[in-house]
């Protein structure tokens, strides 16, 4: 009986391993069947890896968008001018004063290749500065008509 040449994931150094040797077979020339073939399979065995080791689910879209920032030692302000949104509203969303739109969901979804149910799910925002404190009332003022 042959042997397998790829089994199911099960340790980290052997997700290291197939993702080492996908990336190998991604950039190779020519792209035969076999490596066609070969490439489909790795990635089906990382995807279900990284399916059952997600720690995605264990943070909340904030955190999440932060993680990915530092993974791939980008700035809010890189973010920004990808998702060609102003850097105000990144940093808004970052510290927790503002929430994702559909939009911004989308786009993040495929920038950094995640389900948009990643960034679509619950978590609370910092109340508004000026929310708790009250405004003074705008008065109102005669103006006297200059006659002339």
């Amino acid at each position: 009986m042959e042997t397998l040449k790829y089994k199911v994931i099960t340790s980290e150094k052997q997700y290291d391993t197939y993702c080492k040797k996908l990336e190998e077979l991604v950039f190779s020339r020519p792209k035969t069947t076999e490596i066609k073939d070969e490439v489909a399979l790795l990635t089906l065995l990382i995807e279900k890896w990284d399916a059952d080791h997600s720690i995605f689910s264990d943070l909340n879209p904030v955190e999440l968008l932060r993680s990915l920032l530092k993974d791939h030692q980008m700035k809010s302000a890189d973010l920004a001018k990808k998702l060609e949104v102003s850097p105000g509203l990144i940093s808004d969303i970052i510290n927790y004063k503002k929430g994702f739109s559909k939009d911004i969901i989308r786009q993040l979804a495929i920038l950094f290749k995640l389900s948009q149910e990643s960034f679509n799910r619950p978590y609370m925002l910092k109340p508004a500065a000026n929310a708790q404190t009250k405004k003074a009332p705008i008065r109102k003022t005669k103006k006297k008509l200059a006659v002339s």
